[in-house]
């Protein structure tokens, strides 16, 4: 079962790759052509505010409510299950329609309450909201791109929803590039790219359903039983699985009062972050979640915990190295990808400082994507919105304090310490819990890998030259010189996992004691 999750991950890992690489390309045109002035700030906030939602009901507590019991209703059979998908996906679309109805007529006011510091400076406030017009749609056609992911990767297909984000970097960079210079206010460009991102998205899911039959004939279900099922499930997890999301967002929030460029600072420094943490913690999460709702399903207690231990390891060999090359790298990864026309060296050293108070967050955010759905697929909701809320007070508590003394990069180490309290008392409480008991060798396991990312914390210290050299060089001589840094941790880190016995193939077929 572990090798046939490993390939599944690895499906979703190499897509998700993709999607990243083409998000990076994304980044790096908008940072050459806004840099990260008035119109990036504002673009950032007006697609921020959708993709928020987004992330809150579609990715988050719709996706982690729906395929549990979406796992519950297969064991019924066929004619129940496209039921619920019926009911489902009718009441979702409406409810969606609505929304989207009124954050478009209400999009200035959206603006003010997520950034009140764009109050100040009208002309900033008015573009803000005219962005949002356009893109807040994004949210009616990503929620039922979320919904479709979801039947598919229930049904083990994980390969089209992953490779699915391609279209939206693909959307933003054509507009960026061919759509900006076409109008008044170029920035209108990525708002469309965004609308439009949406639309090719859903569009795409379409084919995968039919392949499948499992493509939804929509109607109202209010009332269905899976329906108020799924909702009484989706309303607390709206808190407990989007904790992280709610402290980004408040960290724009917070931001629009510091001085402009801190939104995009924290906007670029953020996408680095998400890098790994999509490769590693949302991949392995798409893929554990369905599979722990089938063994609870089942009642299979030994092979759940084993799931998750399965899990944790791997986020420890791929998510320790990740954060460590985050936080040595930080200024050269900024400086190679996105210092280039508007975006100066200044800049890049700003971001990277948020950067680096993020990467101590990376892998309690992986854990997160991680141990929440051990609640989530015993439809346990309570535990982590309880969790949750502890977590987003003490964000909003650090904020304050930290940003006085530290600005934007206060900000950034709020949200990693806040996730690191979420991190940790989700383990406890599944501990506590007796859902998930760890699997032998642990200790040794831990003390190795300490000794393998000093190993690779040593090497970067000593090959990575100093910030001066990366800002004197150009475009070719910076990629080549990171090429060669990452090629030499890679070396560095899996010839220290031989030398101290850590066999990466051996955790493919992890066995359960």
């Amino acid at each position: 079962m572990s090798e046939k999750l490993f390939k599944s991950t690895a499906i979703v890992s190499m897509m998700t790759f993709l999607s990243r690489i083409l998000g990076f390309v994304r980044d790096i045109v908008i940072a050459r052509i806004f840099g990260a002035g008035v119109g990036a700030d504002v673009f950032f906030v007006a697609f921020k505010i959708p993709n928020f939602l987004r992330r809150l009901f579609a990715e988050g507590a719709f996706s982690q409510a729906f395929i549990p019991v979406l796992a519950e209703y297969r064991e019924r059979g066929d004619k129940d299950l496209k039921e619920l998908i019926a009911n489902t996906s009718g009441t979702l679309a409406l409810l969606l329609f609505v929304i989207t109805i009124i954050g478009v007529v209400l999009a200035p006011v959206l603006v003010v309450i997520f950034a009140p510091g764009f109050i100040e400076n009208k002309p900033k406030l008015d573009l803000a909201g005219d962005l949002l017009m356009i893109t807040f749609p994004y949210l009616f056609f990503i929620s039922l791109t979320a919904l479709a992911g979801s039947i598919l990767n229930s049904f083990g297909k994980f390969a089209a929803p992953a490779f699915t984000p391609v279209f939206l970097n693909l959307s933003l960079i054509s507009s960026a590039l061919w759509l900006s210079p076409q109008l008044e206010q170029p920035v209108m460009a990525l708002a469309w790219g965004v609308f439009i991102g949406g639309v090719v998205q859903l569009a795409f899911q379409i084919p995968f359903l039919i392949s499948i039959k499992q493509l939804p004939k929509p109607k109202w279900g209010w009332k269905n039983s899976g329906v108020q099922k799924i909702l009484k499930l989706m309303i607390p997890a709206m808190f407990g699985v989007s904790v992280s999301q709610i402290n980004l967002l408040l960290d724009t929030l917070l931001a629009s009062f510091l001085v402009t460029g801190s939104i995009s600072w924290l906007y670029y420094s953020d996408r680095l972050v998400e890098f790994p943490l999509g490769i590693v913690g949302i991949a392995l999460a798409t893929v554990i979640l369905p599979s722990l709702s089938k063994k609870h399903a089942a009642a299979s207690k030994a092979e759940f915990s084993h799931t998750i231990d399965w899990a944790l390891r791997w986020v420890f060999i791929i998510g320790t190295p990740a954060a460590i090359g985050l936080i040595v790298l930080a200024e050269p990864l900024l400086l190679t990808l996105f210092q280039y026309g508007e975006f100066k060296a200044e800049d890049a050293h700003q971001a990277s400082l948020s950067l680096m108070a993020y990467g101590l967050g990376l892998l309690p955010f992986i854990f997160i994507k991680v141990l929440a759905p051990g609640y989530f697929a015993r439809q346990d909701i309570k535990t982590p919105v309880k969790i949750g809320i502890i977590a987003m007070v003490t964000n909003m508590v650090l904020n304050v304090i930290l940003m006085l003394q530290f600005a934007h990069v206060g900000l950034a180490l709020a949200t990693a310490l806040s996730a690191g309290l979420n991190a940790a008392l989700l383990f406890v409480g599944l501990r506590k819990l007796a859902v998930y008991q760890p699997g032998s060798g642990w200790p040794l396991f831990l003390i190795k890998l300490l000794l393998v990312n000093a190993s690779l914390l040593i090497a970067l210290l000593w090959l990575t030259p100093e910030s001066n050299a990366w800002i004197d060089w150009d475009v070719w001589q910076r990629f080549s010189q990171l090429f060669i840094l990452i090629a030499a941790a890679i070396v560095v880190y899996f010839a220290s996992l031989m030398m101290v016995g850590i066999n990466v193939k051996s955790l493919f077929k992890l066995n359960k004691s």
